[in-house]
């Protein structure tokens, strides 16, 4: 795997920290500003909806653009928007901080995962996909104890410089080790001749983005992604009720299995590049209907600690798992067009926004704290059943085109 990867993953690290930190960090915060619980928890809805936002108007905004660039204002926006946070004098400018630190969140991504795929030969994009991806599964695992640890020893700001820190390293490893061509080539010739003698792709303005968006299959793709990560975090939202009021574990144990829900994250997402590198639509499927299973089952046995640490770790596998070959495929469709790649990450949010909304409708039903696991089955269902209508379109249109002419 190139070097320039390591960079991107390293860039995915520090906005999965940031994105993931506070949560450990909102009583102190709280304080410090003197502020309710309620509007401190603004400090992480207000990212998410920026995430959502820009990711979709920082690409179409940066259309023309070289991506690498793109990727080093993005990276550089990152670090304005915890430098912020880091040293805001008061709620206000922390909440901007936290919101310039989101708009980069989604375009990165979206614009990375096609330099990803770039910088490799096309049978190994989904892994490339992954590797990138690895940071930010890491940063699940370590953004919330990161935080509460370093927010413990030496305060909350503390915790903000460490990654403003991060996202200048990874703005250097970007600069220097991300090829200019990189997103600009058709990955068929990045991997053969390393840019020198690849068949380059000028970039398109919105209009020539927009058309990706004509074609069904990008459409299925981002509502089969959408579905299941509603599925998935409509459970995970309320998952830490599950573990101390239906498994019967004391609220500190909740830590260290969320990171085990975290590790389950980082092994899916490398196993689900390899094998949709493989035979992406059937992986997708496969990882899906895995889900929904280990949803449905975590609900029958949640009373069982035994089985709750096992089926959380496969929840985050099976979760997971679907990541990279549902990015290549909307990419793929879309004919490399940035802005579907970041459409990709919006719908996610729009996904996790509506899961964790029926689950909360779930147990306000008074249908109990596993209601959310069986609501997330229901939905990721769903998400299999658009996944199997978009492969049967492509294995029919490919059969259309070996019918020899008459």
């Amino acid at each position: 795997m190139p070097s320039g990867l390591i960079a991107l993953a390293l860039g995915g690290f520090g906005i999965g920290l940031t994105e993931f930190l506070i949560a450990g960090l909102l009583p102190q915060v709280a304080s410090s500003f003197a502020v309710s619980e309620a509007a401190a928890g603004w400090l992480i809805s207000g990212y998410a909806l920026s995430v959502a936002v820009g990711a979709i108007a920082l690409t179409a905004a940066t259309a023309r653009l070289p991506r690498k660039h793109i990727l080093v204002g993005l990276v550089a926006l990152f670090v304005i928007g915890n430098l912020l946070s880091a040293v805001a004098p008061n709620y206000q400018v922390m909440l901007l901080g936290r919101i310039v630190a989101a708009l980069c969140h989604g375009s990165f991504f979206g614009i990375g995962s096609l330099v990803a795929r770039s910088l490799v030969a096309p049978e190994k994009k989904s892994q490339a996909v992954a590797v990138m991806f690895a940071g930010l599964t890491v940063a699940n695992v370590l953004g919330v104890p990161f935080g509460a640890l370093v927010g413990e020893r030496w305060g909350w700001r503390a915790a903000f410089w460490a990654v403003t820190a991060i996202g200048l390293l990874a703005l250097a490893g970007i600069a220097a080790l991300v090829p200019s061509w990189a997103g600009r080539v058709r990955p068929a010739a990045a991997g053969r001749a390393a840019g020198a003698e690849a068949e380059r792709i000028p970039p398109g303005g919105l209009a020539q983005q927009l058309r990706a968006f004509r074609s069904w299959q990008v459409w299925l793709t981002l509502v089969a992604t959408a579905l299941s990560y509603g599925g998935m975090f409509g459970a995970f939202s309320y998952i830490a009720y599950t573990f101390t009021e239906v498994s019967g574990f004391a609220s500190e144990d909740v830590a260290w299995l969320l990171m085990v829900y975290g590790v389950g994250l980082v092994v899916g997402n490398l196993v689900g590049g390899r094998a949709a590198d493989r035979d992406r639509d059937r992986a997708l499927v496969l990882a899906l209907l895995g889900l929904a299973l280990t949803l449905a089952l975590f609900g029958l046995l949640a009373e069982s600690g035994t089985a709750s640490v096992v089926l959380v770790f496969l929840m985050g596998v099976t979760g997971f798992a679907s990541v990279p070959g549902m990015i290549t495929r909307v990419t793929d469709f879309a004919h490399g067009a940035a802005l579907a790649a970041s459409a990709n990450v919006s719908a996610s949010n729009v996904g996790n926004a509506l899961g964790a909304w029926l689950g909360g409708v779930a147990i306000s039903a008074g249908l109990g704290y596993t209601a959310p696991l069986y609501v997330g089955a229901g939905i990721v269902l769903m998400s299999v059943a658009v996944m199997v209508v978009a492969a049967q379109r492509v294995r029919s249109s490919q059969a259309t085109d070996r019918v020899p002419a008459r």
